[in-house]
């Protein structure tokens, strides 16, 4: 048996932590002196303090700790993997956001522009083909793209129809809110007869950014600021027409977005 001190210097915990797990029922100790209130603790808890600790390591919450100590190994085993997806998720955004940083040192030594709004982006005025698609329209967060477009996917793949390789989204609310917006997922079909809209040919202002969706806001700023410029305005939803991402096995530094916003000549 250990004293809560003792047990306190093996576990590299502080005594007050050790109170706090007991008063939440994460770790109890084995037993209470009932004259003088002092916790003792017996080796079956080192085992599963260190395990607390591996687990809040992971990045689990200790309300989520509990459960998953208290549930059955199928679980638990689970909970692993999908929290080690979410660390590789965290873990390809940090990279990409030193590579952003990079990327920022150099041009800023190079230019001496803390923020250059054109950051290079070529755009260029486009007249659109028109392209029959399936298309889901709803409020949705950018967390829900790959499930919604799984669920077109299944649509085509159930009405035997081919898929013509435009995938996109369009955004149909002047406010973004990453949480819930008004977005239209679409993918375009070969058999046109068939589909359930057509977008129609449109002039837009157009360009191409490469790298993580994180930074598409530059190239949204760099359309908007060239349409100003040269004498437009918006005449419609904007949209995205994803060429490479996640799905071809490149590195988010290496996908490519097309963005489409329509316009018209001001009077």
């Amino acid at each position: 048996m250990y004293q809560i001190g003792e047990f306190s210097k093996i576990c590299q915990v502080s005594v007050k932590t050790l109170r706090y797990y007991d008063g939440i029922g994460l770790l109890k100790p084995s037993s209470v002196d009932r004259f003088t209130g002092y916790r003792y603790y017996d080796r079956s808890q080192l085992e599963r303090m260190l395990l607390i600790q591996k687990l809040k390591r992971y990045g689990f919450p200790l309300e989520e700790i509990g459960a998953l100590l208290s549930g059955g190994e199928g679980a638990f085993r689970r909970a692993l993997r999908r929290q080690r997806d979410k660390l590789e998720a965290q873990r390809v955004e940090l990279e990409t956001i030193l590579q952003e940083l990079d990327a920022q040192a150099q041009a800023f030594e190079r230019t001496g522009n803390i923020m250059d709004i054109s950051n290079g982006y070529e755009i260029k005025l486009t007249e659109t083909e028109p392209v029959a698609v399936f298309s889901l329209r709803k409020r949705m967060g950018a967390e829900d793209y790959g499930k919604y477009f799984s669920e077109l996917y299944e649509r085509i793949a159930k009405e035997g129809l081919t898929p013509g390789g435009v995938t996109g989204a369009m955004y149909h609310e002047e406010e973004y809110d990453r949480e819930s917006s008004e977005i239209e997922l679409f993918v375009s079909v070969r058999e046109t007869e068939r589909a359930d809209k057509t977008l129609e040919p449109r002039l837009c202002a157009t360009t191409v950014h490469k790298g993580a969706y994180s930074t598409l806001n530059e190239a949204y700023a760099a359309l908007v600021s060239w349409i100003e410029e040269n004498g437009y305005e918006r005449d419609g939803a904007p949209y995205d027409v994803y060429r490479q991402g996640a799905w071809s096995n490149l590195a988010p530094k290496d996908w490519e977005t097309e963005i489409y916003f329509p316009v018209r000549k001001k009077a």
